[in-house]
């Protein structure tokens, strides 16, 4: 097992990387900003360093001062946690080269499903199922209208090297396409330096689908079944539960033995997720895999007792699956996640700030992660996350239930939250019933709409 690991990351995936690093009896060091000098992972390290102002480009991502910061600490890994530099294979490659062990999968592999169009293309070939669409990327909007036509409208163009959102335009006819093709590239090429896009057949109000993966080191991987994050806005994932209502036990076997073939055939290594979109035929596409821990992994341990975080360390220590898994695997109950976000509950405007109350909920089946206290400080240079409420019950209606209670009891005073909106989501009744797709939130966003503008 590893001796001392660097955690490049911050707030609560910092602090979870770090409980589970002690837990296993390894030594850590935090890196951090000036704006987070009084954090709680740095609090609770053994060791802390500063990297750079506050900005995210001067200090996390700041490649030089993360591994100079590591060979100062002389530790023998680095987890990147999620973000960041989570998936950026240069960085990984750099880690190699220091010999430091970046844990996740090698540097070439994050490289290949980090290019969302040859990512497509390695899972066609292991025979897992992918929309139709564009062979390679587009390098004019002439080719992109031809495409369009031979895949049929609506159609969606994505950047190579996306996420977030970022870089990804619905076109629904030809009058269309060359704007939207060209505020895609400008988008995707400020975004990621790179503005190359590639384009999708556009699925109506899928659900989108997710299946854990983990791999080892000696070529052995299991999959740790979905994972449902349909609730979304604007491509952003506020709550996710585990398993899927919507995934027969067939359907599971199934694309988990996919999956895993998949996996092997190109050499992936650690924890991984692959990401679907499901029809109203409820047929699955894959659209892309990230090569790190999610931000929902506790849904997935909930429900199987698997320490993905512990896991990962394992696994990059040379451990295999076999010693680190409880046996069998297999799904026990429902967990549900809520993502807490330091945001106005309905005009979704970014809440930076000083925390004057704070009071975190707990009790059977609830967990919460985070990094934040009271007198703590948001700062405004980084994501918006900082909680996330997590429910495991015998089943779906235990867990709502047990959200509705914690959500109840959870405090957060001196800036605004989404609680109340989470509060909101808990008493809908599509939500209750399992009846949504990727176009809940906007469809719920406009009911509240609507019913304020009534007289009362």
């Amino acid at each position: 097992m590893f001796r001392k690991v660097m955690i490049a990351n911050r707030g609560e995936i910092a602090l979870r990387v770090l409980n589970a690093c002690r837990e296993l009896g390894i030594r850590t060091v935090a890196v951090y900003s000036e704006a987070d000098r009084d954090s709680l992972h740095v609090r609770f390290a053994d060791e802390a360093i500063c990297i750079g102002p506050a900005r995210a480009a001067d200090s996390y991502l700041n490649v030089p001062a993360v591994i100079s910061a590591a060979e100062i600490a002389d530790v023998d890994a680095i987890h990147p946690g999620y973000g960041l530099l989570s998936e950026n294979a240069n960085f990984a490659e750099v880690c190699r080269a220091s010999n430091i062990k970046f844990i996740g999968p090698p540097p070439e592999v994050t490289r290949l499903m980090g290019e969302k169009e040859k990512a497509r293309q390695a899972m066609k070939k292991a025979r897992v199922p992918i929309l139709p669409g564009s062979d390679g990327v587009l390098t004019t909007a002439e080719e992109a209208l031809n495409c369009a036509e031979a895949v049929g409208y609506p159609v969606i163009l994505k950047a190579k090297a996306g996420g977030g959102g970022r870089g990804m335009r619905i076109v629904r006819g030809p009058g269309e396409l060359g704007n939207l093709f060209h505020a895609a590239f400008s988008e995707a090429a400020n975004a990621f330096g790179n503005g190359e896009l590639y384009m999708e057949k556009f699925i109506e109000d899928p659900r989108h689908i997710e299946f854990q993966v983990l791999a080892d080191e000696h070529g052995n991987v299991v999959s740790l079944f979905e994972r449902e994050c349909s609730i979304q806005r604007r491509h952003q994932k506020l709550i996710e539960e585990a398993p899927s209502l919507q995934v027969t036990a067939k359907m599971r076997e199934e694309f988990g033995r996919t999956l895993v073939k998949c996996m092997s055939e190109i050499g992936y290594q650690n924890a991984g997720t692959v990401e679907f979109l499901m029809d109203a035929s409820h047929r699955l596409f894959f659209i892309e895999m990230n090569t790190r821990i999610q931000v929902e992994h506790p849904v997935t341990e909930a429900i199987t007792g698997v320490d993905m975080v512990k896991a990962q360390l394992r696994i990059a220590a040379g451990e295999k699956l076999d010693a680190i898994l409880p046996g069998k695997l297999e799904i026990r109950g429902h967990a549900i996640e809520c993502r807490i976000n330091a945001e106005h509950p309905q005009r979704f405007m970014p809440s930076a700030g000083q925390i004057t109350a704070f009071n975190v909920p707990g009790g059977n089946g609830i967990r919460v992660d985070t990094a934040q206290y009271a007198e703590g400080v948001v700062p405004p240079y980084y994501d918006s996350l900082i909680a996330k409420l997590i429910a495991h019950g015998a089943d779906r209606a235990g867990a709502i239930a047990k959200l509705e209670r914690a959500l109840g009891q959870f405090i957060v005073q001196g800036i605004d939250t989404s609680i109340p909106l989470h509060q909101a989501i808990m008493q809908d009744a599509d939500f209750r019933a399992g009846e949504f797709d990727t176009g809940f939130m906007e469809r719920f966003l406009g009911m509240r709409a609507e019913a304020e503008k009534e007289p009362a």
